[in-house]
């Protein structure tokens, strides 16, 4: 996984506007039967293209709400995440220090806290769109496939990597890298400092407050 560079999760979030925080919690709890099974076939970049079109589909609805498009995204993103895969390269070294029940508990959390986290920018769509690159090949038959949120060329556009592995026949999203900045890495900072001075629950009891309160997590060297 990348390492969080000077540009911090949360800036790259910022900069990145409404489609890119979206579209990197890609997904649907929503999608049918039929359309889950079309997507044990795809290839990484079909997933990826697939999903985004569908964020951007939503995004762009103008007969939903703001709430309708949130619960939207969230099943989309439910579905194309790894969420145990994830949960685990966040907590790295310390996840042998939960317990089963703990792991559980905070998966359902942390996803809590993403959904929260990106649902926060749904209005701030300006009709950006997602333009699939490529795809390379990456350690543990891992692939990251490359894209760009187009905002009017040059730096004004985004870079956003998606880093899937297959399971059970299917590619699921198991990091997101923004401009550099890699959610798994930016995290996993942030929550081995909690878990050194409070241990999981510690950590537990964060995330319940702070997905209580609708506060995210701050990023790494954001003042």
């Amino acid at each position: 996984m990348k390492k969080t560079s000077k540009t911090t999760w949360k800036k790259a979030i910022s900069r990145s506007g409404a489609c890119v925080a979206c579209v990197a919690s890609l997904a649907v709890l929503g999608l049918g039967s039929a359309a889950v099974a079309a997507a044990r076939a795809d290839q990484p970049m079909q997933v990826v293209d697939g999903l985004a079109s569908q964020v951007v589909a939503a995004l762009k609805d103008g007969q939903l709400s703001s709430e309708q498009k949130r619960d939207r995204i969230q099943q989309i993103a439910y579905t194309a995440i790894d969420f145990p895969t994830l949960s685990k390269l966040v907590l790295a070294r310390n996840y042998s220090k939960f317990e089963p029940a703990q792991r559980a508990q905070f998966e359902d959390e942390f996803k809590q806290h993403l959904s929260m986290t990106y649902g926060r920018n749904v209005d701030n769509y300006r009709n950006e769109k997602v333009e699939v690159l490529g795809e390379r090949p990456e350690a543990h038959g891992d692939v990251t496939v490359q894209s760009k949120i187009l905002r009017g060329g040059g730096s004004q556009d985004v870079v956003v990597d998606y880093r899937l592995r297959e399971k059970d026949g299917q590619w699921k999203i198991i990091d997101v890298i923004i401009e550099g900045v890699s959610l798994v890495s930016n995290f996993r900072s942030q929550f081995q400092d909690i878990v050194a001075q409070g241990g999981p629950d510690r950590l537990l009891t964060l995330l319940k407050e702070k997905n209580a309160s609708g506060e995210p997590l701050k990023a790494p060297g954001v003042e």
